[in-house]
């Protein structure tokens, strides 16, 4: 297990809350466009992802101050992010029955193979998949809405999450490494959190497409 230091725990909590806040910004927007319902489906979507990087954040806070290994709060990280982001994908993908039932699949698939397989690897596999989606919806969304900036923005967070992922699942997570890994995070959460604001910044008339 690696000795983490304190600083480098604290500061997992940081790209954490700029994920949390940029899907709860979106929660009017959203609102607005797809009506109430979506918007609590997005708030539900904020409440999971925060879940799921308060878990991982937590267990290395914990383990830094030579507490327990709580593997149960490290191994929760890509499951709820998996749900959360699910959650997100109906709120802001168009009504289709199709759609509906792919999303509704995808929790289901990733926590039955990552409990036979016992690794979290199947579900950030599949969390990688909606974020792209969510980035490419958000992105169009964006751009036409006519704010080229917010588009970009959630063009670096998809590409974020690409180098992200394999980091993350690699066995040796040295101090360094997660140095590197943390950073990133923070930058591409950033970039989310501000393309999210740009975003909800603008009011919308309701629409159902």
């Amino acid at each position: 297990m690696t000795d983490y230091p304190v600083a480098l725990a604290a500061e997992d909590f940081v790209p954490v809350v700029l994920t949390t806040v940029g899907i709860a910004l979106l929660v009017p927007y959203v609102s607005g466009r797809r009506g109430e319902q979506a918007g609590r489906l997005t708030a539900l979507a904020a409440a999971f992802a925060g879940a799921g990087g308060l878990s991982k954040a937590t267990w290395k806070l914990i383990v830094a101050l030579d507490g327990p290994d709580l593997q149960w709060l490290n191994q929760a990280l890509f499951p709820l992010l998996m749900i959360g982001f699910t959650l997100l994908a109906r709120a802001l993908l168009p009504e289709s029955r199709g759609v509906a039932y792919a999303l509704a699949a995808v929790p289901v698939l990733g926590l039955v193979c990552s409990a036979l397989l016992r690794d979290t690897w199947p579900a950030m596999v599949l969390t990688i998949v909606l974020v792209s989606v969510i980035a490419v919806r958000l992105a169009l969304l964006a751009r036409a809405d006519g704010d080229t900036t917010a588009a970009a923005l959630f063009g670096v967070w998809l590409a974020g999450q690409y180098v992200l992922g394999p980091l993350a699942a690699r066995p040796d997570q040295t101090v360094a490494l997660q140095w590197i890994e943390q950073g990133c995070n923070t930058l591409t959460q950033a970039a989310f959190a501000y393309g999210a604001w740009r975003l909800a910044s603008r009011t919308k008339e309701p629409v159902r497409a």
